[in-house]
């Protein structure tokens, strides 16, 4: 029996059950927003390849396997998948093109039955490895530049630190637990690697390399919001007014929060149906407000809605509100809750990956933007964040020096 022509006639009927298996697989959730062509990636080139693996007449590509696994891993790095979702995707391709070949496998000889799973088998195993072999390079990639990134705003966040010298201590105690974690993991896996070089392509390493990438993008975070906190109170933070489509900015932001919302099955709603379709404002910061209080309603919500509501009012003025169905807060933390580095507490248990300077940051963005925000929060109830603009930020004229 030519079992190479009968994976190769079956490899777009293996490709489907194998992208349905990743869909509905709940422990691969980096793929739930992925498109079919993001998610079926080089897979049948594989697939083609396996199939001269499995032939007696045509030489193996093996070429073909090497290239598109490392490939795949490149891709997989670059969508936010964890090293476990890439080998549950292996191991899902594995059991689809078993279960396909399965009544063909039956009506074979027993030595030729051996052969096909031994070879299928190898093939996979080489392609699990090259595919994690690009991803750890990838990875490995992002932290030098996570650093090299971390090193460029050290200078400047030493001389801003000067001038803002009551939040040092907060800011030490903040950045002490994400830099413990990049030096303990970094360690590991540099004395890992060196003691046993073999181990660098396994799972465990994987996931030291993740620890210490995510750390990295929260210290990251941290440092750039404390920047930017920074510049607000040195007076060199300055805006760029300019037509600004309502609609498509706040479509945009929807659009980019959705996936945080998807992961803890919150509902998204938005009501921009007597919003203004164009306000003369600075459409980046504006964003960032938008950002950090969407981000921060989807933070503090473990179930229900976070919804977003935005109207023209009187004087004008226009307004955006952010509602959540979230833990609210006690009027005693409302008084704080604008202050950097606050952090609103649940039950004495703080939510994670939050830096405390989201709300600070709105609230500095909406001052330099000639508004106001208000706050009306109830514990066990929600929280909505109101903030109100002018439809035109109006500029001071630089004065013109004659002669």
């Amino acid at each position: 029996m030519n079992f190479s022509q009968l994976l190769a006639d079956k490899i777009d009927a293996i490709a489907e059950k194998w992208i349905e298996a990743v869909r509905r697989d709940r422990q691969i959730t980096s793929a739930d927003d992925l498109s079919h062509p993001a998610i079926q990636d080089h897979i049948p080139d594989v697939l083609k390849a396996m199939s001269t693996v499995l032939s007696h007449s045509q030489e193996s590509d093996l070429h073909s396997i090497i290239h598109n696994s490392l490939e795949h891993g490149v891709l997989r790095a670059s969508q936010g998948f964890a090293p476990t979702e890439i080998a549950r995707e292996y191991r899902l391709l594995r059991q689809v093109i078993f279960s396909t070949l399965e009544p063909d496998l039956l009506e074979g000889t027993v030595r030729e039955v051996m052969r096909v799973y031994g070879a299928i088998d190898a093939t996979i195993d080489e392609a699990i490895a090259q595919c994690f072999k690009s991803y750890i390079d990838e990875r490995l990639q992002e932290l030098q530049q996570l650093q090299s990134q971390a090193e460029l705003t050290n200078q400047e966040l030493t001389r801003l630190l000067k001038a803002n010298q009551e939040n040092v201590s907060q800011l030490a105690h903040e950045l002490k637990n994400p830099l413990n974690s990049i030096i303990g993991y970094s360690e590991l896996v540099l004395r890992s690697s060196r003691k046993n070089p073999e181990i660098k392509d396994t799972l465990p390493h994987l996931e030291h390399i993740e620890r210490v990438v995510r750390n990295s993008r929260q210290l990251l975070r941290l440092i750039n919001d404390t920047l930017e906190i920074s510049r607000y109170e040195a007076g060199k933070m300055k805006l760029h007014p300019v037509p600004t489509d309502v609609h498509s900015l706040i479509k945009d932001v929807f659009e980019m929060l959705q996936p945080l919302a998807n992961a803890k099955e919150l509902k998204m709603v938005v009501d921009c149906e007597f919003a203004p379709q164009e306000v003369m404002t600075d459409p980046l910061r504006l964003q960032q407000i938008v950002t950090n209080l969407l981000s921060n309603a989807i933070r503090y919500t473990q179930s229900g809605t976070v919804q977003l509501k935005c109207q023209i009012l009187s004087d004008n003025q226009w307004s955006i509100a952010v509602t959540d169905t979230g833990i609210g807060m006690t009027p005693e933390d409302q008084l704080h809750v604008f202050d950097p580095f606050f952090r609103a507490e649940n039950n004495g248990t703080q939510i994670p990956d939050s830096t405390g300077l989201g709300l600070a940051i709105v609230s500095q963005l909406v001052n330099l933007m000639q508004g106001k925000i208000e706050l009306v929060s109830q514990v066990g109830v929600g929280s909505t964040f109101t903030v109100v603009l002018p439809l035109e930020i109006k500029t001071p004229v630089s004065a013109s020096s004659d002669g």
